[in-house]
């Protein structure tokens, strides 16, 4: 049995999403070796730290039932946030490595724009609201990360209202620059849109090669 037979790797679908978004990606994990956990939470009913506290812990809990001995996250967008939120709370010996995925870890501009609106709570929850800029998002206040982190970013947007509200390279939700947060481990930028990161080709080889290595490189 490989190494990465005793590697559960879970994944974590962003907002308003389901596991069928990370479908691909969990095809390719499986046959590169890894265990994979792809499952749903309902992104938009609750904020982010109950959201990682009943649904992260839950997957944790599934994993360490199934024998894992070490425990990887691959994330899309809001579940990101979901993870830091949840290893800033509890404590995982069995932590690997951790590839997200078009993160807004400095928040995006498109929620200061308009999260006070009616229609994008309805849209996109109480979690939604929390990832703004100003210092009181969620993701800031979260601080550095402290455990192997690699981040993808994509550069091309289909959204051209929502890249009008962001500053600089952006991929119709998240600007490149937004994607990074302070302790990660590899930073690299794919041409690819907010909701298919998941599926390029080339962010799907990065992933698998920075859960074996923990490089980009």
């Amino acid at each position: 049995m490989g190494t990465e037979a005793a590697e559960w790797v879970v994944l974590l679908h962003g907002m308003c999403r389901t596991s069928r978004s990370m479908r691909k990606m969990a095809g390719e994990l499986e046959a590169a070796g890894f265990r994979v956990l792809n499952f749903d939470y309902p992104s938009r009913t609750a904020s982010v730290e109950s959201l990682a506290n009943t649904f992260v812990d839950r997957a944790v809990s599934e994993c360490r039932k199934q024998g894992a001995r070490r425990i990887s996250f691959v994330t899309h967008s809001l579940g990101g946030i979901l993870v830091r939120s949840y290893l800033s709370r509890h404590e995982l010996p069995e932590l690997g490595r951790v590839v997200m995925l078009g993160p807004p870890n400095g928040g995006s501009e498109v929620v200061d724009r308009l999260a006070g609106l009616w229609l994008f709570g309805a849209l996109n929850g109480p979690a939604g609201r929390e990832l703004g800029t100003g210092r009181d998002s969620t993701p800031i206040r979260l601080g550095p990360v402290t455990f192997e982190v690699g981040v993808l970013a994509g550069d091309r947007s289909i959204n051209w209202i929502n890249s009008g509200m962001i500053r600089g390279p952006d991929d119709g939700k998240v600007s490149v620059e937004r994607t990074k947060v302070e302790g990660m481990s590899g930073h690299r930028v794919v041409h690819a849109t907010h909701p298919f990161i998941m599926r390029h080709p080339e962010a799907i080889r990065l992933t698998v090669h920075f859960l074996r290595r923990g490089t980009f490189d």
